[in-house]
C-alpha cells in the first residue's frame, strides 16, 4: 500500500472571514506577539528606546550634602550677624577649611557643604565687607538649604521600571546615576509594501488611471513615531511570482510586514490569495467588524518568533486607523511597555452624528469645555479615502450601530491620539 500523504488541516472559510470586532482582533494579534530580545546600546544611542530591565540605583544622589542657593554655609547655632568669611565653595572641588562659629563660607548652588557647616544662609540676606558678611536677622535652623545625601535617590532604588521610554527626564536621569551602557529592547523591524501598479511615486507624473502612493509614508512617519526599524520601504507590482519573492524575503528577516492594498475582492488583490495560499502562513482573521478598515488580514509566518503581518486596506484612512488599533499596539507589546493602548474616554459630542452598519471610528477634534467637561466634533466628511480627516483630529470618536442617530448631547467614547484642546 503506498504512503499515504499528510493531512492538511481544514480551513473553516465561514471563520475565517467572520467580521471580527476590533477588540477581538486585537486580541489574536497580541495572542500572537512576542517580546524583542535585549540589547546593550551606549547611553548616547539610547534616547526614545525602550527599558528592557529594571534600572536600580548605584549610588546615593546627591552622594554629598550641596547647597540648594547661592548663599553662604555657616554653623546654624551661631546667632552671631558678623562672620568672617574663610573663602569660596564652587561646584566641583572641595574647599580645605572647616566652618565654626563666626566663620562662613560663600557657597554656590549645588557646591558641596564644607566641613562644620549645617545651614546655607541665602544670598540675599546677606551684606558683604572686606572679609566678612553681615547676616542680616535671618534665622536658619540645621539642615536648611541643604539637600542631604541620597535626598533624590537612594542606592538600591528602582529609578525606571522595564518598559519605561527614555525620554529627555530619563536619560538624564540614567545619565545621573552613571549607567552606561543602557540594555533596552531590539527595536522592531518592520518592511512596509506598497501594492497595485496603478501607483506612482509622489515625485512622479501621473498617467491615466494612476494614483500617487501616499500611504507607504503615511505608516512609513506613523512606525517612525513608534521606534520602528524601517528596513524596507517599497512597492510590489501586481505579479504574483513577484509578490511572493518579496514577502518571502521580508518574511525571513523582520518582524513585522506591513502591506497596503490588495485585500479586498478584487481579481488582483494578491496579497490576500498570497497570504492564504503560502505553505508557512497561517491567516488568522480577513474582515474586521469597523469602519474604516473592513478588509484587513492578519497572518503570521512560521513558528516561535513568528512575523506578524498585516495586510492593510488601500484607503488611506483605512490604512492610518487600522494602524492605530492594531499594529501600534502590537509593536508597543513588543517592546514590553506596560502601556499599549491609547487613552479611551468619554466625550460629549456636539453634534448630531449618524451611525452606520457597523463600529465607526470617526476622526473627529475633543476640546475641554469651560466647564470641565470634554466634547467632541467630528472633523468633516469620514470618507475612507479622504485623508483631510485626520488633519487637526486628536482622537477617534468610537461609534457602534444603531438604528437612530446619536444626537448633540449625547456621549461617547473616544480614543485619544493627542491631549485635548481648549474649546
Amino acid at each position: 500500500m503506498p504512503d499515504q500523504m499528510p493531512s492538511q488541516p481544514t480551513i473553516d472559510l465561514q471563520e475565517l472571514d467572520r467580521m471580527r470586532p476590533p477588540d477581538e482582533a486585537r486580541a489574536i494579534v497580541l495572542d500572537h506577539v512576542r517580546c524583542l530580545p535585549e540589547e546593550s546600546v551606549p547611553l548616547a544611542d539610547a534616547s526614545w528606546r525602550v527599558l528592557a530591565r529594571d534600572l536600580v540605583a548605584p549610588e546615593d544622589h546627591p552622594p554629598f550634602p550641596a547647597s540648594t542657593m547661592d548663599g553662604y554655609a555657616v554653623v546654624a547655632a551661631d546667632g552671631s550677624p558678623w562672620r568672617e568669611v574663610l573663602g569660596e565653595q564652587m561646584a566641583g572641588a572641595l574647599l580645605d577649611v572647616e566652618v565654626t562659629e563666626g566663620t562662613a563660607v560663600r557657597i554656590m548652588t549645588g557646591a558641596p557643604m564644607p566641613p562644620g557647616a549645617d545651614a546655607v544662609v541665602r544670598v540675599e540676606a546677606t551684606e558683604p565687607t572686606e572679609g566678612h558678611v553681615i547676616i542680616h536677622q535671618e534665622e536658619v535652623g540645621a539642615g536648611d538649604n541643604i539637600r542631604s545625601i541620597g535626598s533624590d535617590v537612594r542606592r538600591g532604588d528602582r529609578i525606571l521600571a522595564a518598559g519605561a521610554v527614555l525620554g529627555p527626564a530619563e536619560i538624564g536621569l540614567v545619565a545621573g546615576m552613571g549607567i552606561n551602557p543602557v540594555v533596552v529592547r531590539r527595536r522592531p523591524r518592520v518592511s512596509v509594501i506598497s501594492t497595485g501598479d496603478e501607483l506612482v511615486e509622489p515625485g512622479d507624473a501621473v498617467g491615466p488611471g494612476q494614483i500617487r502612493d501616499s500611504n507607504r509614508f503615511s505608516l512609513v512617519t506613523a512606525l517612525r513615531a513608534e521606534g520602528a526599524e524601517i528596513t524596507y520601504a517599497g512597492k510590489a507590482p501586481d505579479e504574483r511570482a513577484a509578490l511572493e519573492a518579496l514577502f518571502a524575503e521580508r518574511i525571513a528577516s523582520d518582524d513585522v510586514v506591513i502591506t497596503s492594498g490588495g485585500v479586498s475582492m478584487g481579481d488582483l488583490d494578491l496579497v490576500k490569495a498570497v497570504l492564504f495560499d503560502a505553505p508557512d502562513v497561517t491567516v488568522h482573521f480577513r474582515r474586521l467588524y469597523m469602519k474604516p478598515g473592513k478588509p484587513l488580514n492578519f497572518a503570521t509566518a512560521g513558528g516561535a518568533g513568528s512575523a506578524l503581518i498585516f495586510g492593510l486596506p488601500g484607503n488611506p484612512v483605512s490604512s492610518l486607523v487600522t494602524f492605530e488599533l492594531l499594529i501600534r499596539t502590537a509593536l508597543r507589546a513588543m517592546a514590553g511597555m506596560p502601556a499599549i493602548e491609547r487613552p479611551r474616554v468619554p466625550v460629549t459630542l456636539s453634534h448630531e452624528v449618524a451611525p452606520t452598519d457597523r463600529i465607526e471610528f470617526q476622526r473627529a477634534i475633543v476640546a475641554v469645555a469651560p466647564e470641565g467637561h470634554l466634547v467632541a466634533r467630528a472633523t468633516g466628511a469620514q470618507a475612507s479615502s479622504r485623508l483631510q480627516s485626520f488633519l487637526g483630529a486628536n482622537a477617534l470618536l468610537v461609534i457602534p450601530p444603531r438604528e437612530f442617530p446619536y444626537p448633540a448631547g449625547e456621549r461617547v467614547d473616544a480614543i485619544l491620539l493627542s491631549a485635548p484642546v481648549q474649546a
